[in-house]
């Protein structure tokens, strides 16, 4: 037996009204869409909400509506970011041309300051610590720069701090990347470490040397003061030579002659009776 179909008019009433409920929703949303903004602001960010053109606050972390175009929102990131600042020729005291480098970690304090007193803040920024560098290094000289080269990157710092302040920009750090010297200076500061070094080891030289007579003249004073050592001192020499012949005449104490010490004869050799001169 075939199904029997609805005709009822009240359910095919309710599915149009649906369509065009979802109809009209649609069209509202795509209506509505121009004029309103959904910003969404996170922790490490900053919002800034304006009305009619004028600042009105600085909003929280989380969802926010605005209505266009009387109101916008702008976010901005606030966490930490560096900047680098490259290489340019400055010319020192002593008429060098160095090229220095910079390195730069900053954070935005004040948004409302970075946004309202300067179009592009970064840029501000990096003319900023331009001009600082070239103000911390004048009336420098290469040698000076050279040596305080840590000390560069906090002249830097307090050179632009005020500039920084009107920014609303918090400078974290700042620290020298590369000094690049010309290559005849390299040559140049090479040959003075290489005489710094000649000389340091011509005055160790010389040191050793004065070292050896000073104890030459102790050991002749204590000779002096001392005639016996003279003679165990050539015992000493007798005991590690190589058994030849030796003939010596060693004046003893009062201008008399000393006994002959043993002569030590090389195997295989005659001994021969020794001798000895005695001085009148």
């Amino acid at each position: 037996m075939a199904r029997r179909r609805s005709n009822d008019p009240g359910s095919e009433v309710g599915v149009e009204v649906v369509i065009v409920v979802l109809l009209v929703v649609l069209i509202a949303a795509v209506l509505v869409r121009p004029v309103i903004t959904v910003a969404t602001v996170h922790d490490y960010q900053r919002g800034l909400r304006y009305r009619q053109g004028r600042f009105v606050g600085l909003l929280d972390p989380g969802t926010h509506v605005a209505l266009r175009p009387f109101t916008e929102i702008q976010v901005m990131d606030g966490r930490p970011t560096s900047i680098t600042v490259p290489g340019q020729e400055i010319l020192t005291a002593d008429g060098v041309a160095l090229r220095v480098s910079l390195t730069a970690r900053y954070v935005v304090a004040d948004p409302v300051a970075a946004v309202t007193n300067d179009q592009n803040y970064v840029s501000a920024l990096y003319t900023a610590l331009h001009a600082g560098l070239r103000e911390a290094l004048a009336g420098r000289t290469a040698d000076e720069i050279l040596a305080a080269r840590a000390e560069l990157g906090p002249a830097v710092g307090g050179a632009v701090a005020s500039e920084l302040a009107r920014l609303g920009v918090e400078l974290l750090r700042v620290d020298v990347r590369d000094v690049m010297v010309p290559s005849e200076l390299k040559r140049a500061f090479a040959g003075i470490v290489a005489a710094r070094r000649e000389g340091e080891a011509a005055l160790e030289r010389a040191r050793g040397e004065t070292a050896a007579l000073r104890s030459l003249a102790n050991a002749g004073r204590m000779v002096e003061d001392n005639p016996g050592l003279l003679q165990l001192r050539i015992l000493q020499q007798l005991g590690g030579s190589s058994g030849n012949t030796i003939m010596l005449n060693v004046p003893g104490t009062e201008g008399r002659p000393a006994p002959t010490p043993p002569v030590v004869a090389s195997p295989g050799r005659s001994r021969s009776s020794p001798r000895r001169t005695a001085e009148d």
